[in-house]
């Protein structure tokens, strides 16, 4: 086990997006808190996203995800993933970790691998309602498995090493969210925030501009819109606002994410984990468009959740019309009493405590007193 100062290490592995740096960031902050030592094993990607780690290195493991299903992207993931398992077995080895907690995603497949064939115990966390791909190779070899909902499709086989403890969210969110919902009035502001997670969505730049110009002129004259957008679709994003005289900020991110959440009256975007779980941590109403192709349909599930519990909308993106979505715009915004309840409701599906309940699981499968 390797100290600095006393100090035990962790070893955080994460994909390099933002739906898993982010809840990593979270726990790393929160072990950093307690006096733990940190580094990361992640993805070239990772450095597009500033994360704020607490983190002593960073260090990246080749992997990669399976990109077709013939022989050849079989024997070339395979080959990837052996290499990276070998990096983070010298890494594991050199470092010495007293556990290796991995967050989901093929990047995460190489470090927790390394650890479980070094015997050093770890940590899956899965974010979804619905086990992915990745954590369903690796969970039969990892210690123990944090959820971020109670129910997980995928999982029932793996129940006794399962303890949900929510998903971990940044210190920018728990900022975000001790600032109170404020329904919009009929004559004031309408604030709409619009993204599709931290690599944007084609599909928000296709609909929203075209939905907010079949809204009323009264109506449209109160919007305040920033919507995340993907490079090549900002130019065209802003031109309709523009001409549309409505005031809007468009950029491909927004580092300030959580604070413009807080803002908003209503959002509208995907339903990746780490955005259901930072919406109900806020505390904000939102309509949400799962990605209609993954494999396991986990969006959609993440977003049943929030639904179910009566803080969002849902929609299937094959019903995410540009008549569809102004028409529910108009009829929230007519009804502020709705929003207002929608944000109770999915503030009170949040788990504000998820990195520490997490914190205390690693601490506890590394064999580490409380901190």
């Amino acid at each position: 086990m390797s100290v600095e100062g006393g100090a035990p290490l962790v070893l955080v592995a994460a994909g390099g997006t933002g739906g898993h740096l982010f809840p990593a960031e979270a726990l790393s902050v929160e072990l950093a808190k307690r006096n733990i030592i940190i580094e990361i094993a992640t993805d070239e990607r990772a450095q597009e996203y500033g994360g704020k780690f607490p983190a002593r290195a960073t260090h990246i493991i080749p992997s990669a995800s399976l990109r077709g299903r013939n022989p050849l992207s079989y024997a070339r993931t395979g080959a990837v993933i052996a290499f990276g398992t070998l990096k983070a077995w010298q890494l594991i080895g050199r470092i010495k970790p007293a556990v290796v907690v991995g967050f989901g995603g093929y990047p995460t497949i190489p470090p927790l691998l390394a650890a479980s064939l070094r015997a050093v115990p770890t940590v899956m966390h899965e974010q979804n309602g619905v086990m992915g791909r990745a954590n369903r190779l690796l969970a039969p070899r990892v210690t123990a498995i944090a959820t971020s909902f109670r129910q997980v499709a995928y999982a029932d086989a793996y129940s006794p090493k399962m303890a949900f403890t929510g998903n971990p969210v940044r210190p920018a969110v728990i900022a975000a969210a001790s600032i109170p919902y404020a329904a919009p009035d009929a004559a004031g502001p309408l604030r709409l925030v619009v993204f599709g997670g931290s690599q944007g969505a084609q599909i928000m730049s296709q609909i929203v501009p075209a939905a907010v110009e079949r809204l009323s002129p009264a109506l449209r004259a109160r919007l305040q819109i920033v919507q995340q957008a993907r490079a090549e679709d900002l130019a065209q994003v802003r031109d309709i606002y523009s001409r549309l005289n409505v005031k809007a900020e468009a950029a491909a991110f927004f580092p300030d994410l959580p604070a413009r959440m807080a803002a908003g009256h209503l959002i509208i975007a995907r339903s990746g984990a780490t955005t259901v779980a930072e919406l109900a941590a806020v505390g904000r109403p939102a309509i949400l468009v799962p990605l209609p192709h993954a494999l396991d349909q986990d969006q959609r599930a993440n977003a049943g959740v929030l639904e179910k519990a009566g803080g969002a909308i849902r929609v299937d993106q094959k019903d995410f019309t540009p008549g569809w979505l102004s028409g529910e715009i108009a009829r929230l915004a007519a009804d502020p009493a709705r929003l207002a309840g929608m944000a109770k409701s999915a503030r009170a599906a949040g788990t504000l405590d998820a990195a520490g309940r997490l914190a205390d699981l690693v601490l506890k499968v590394a064999g580490l007193p409380p901190r």
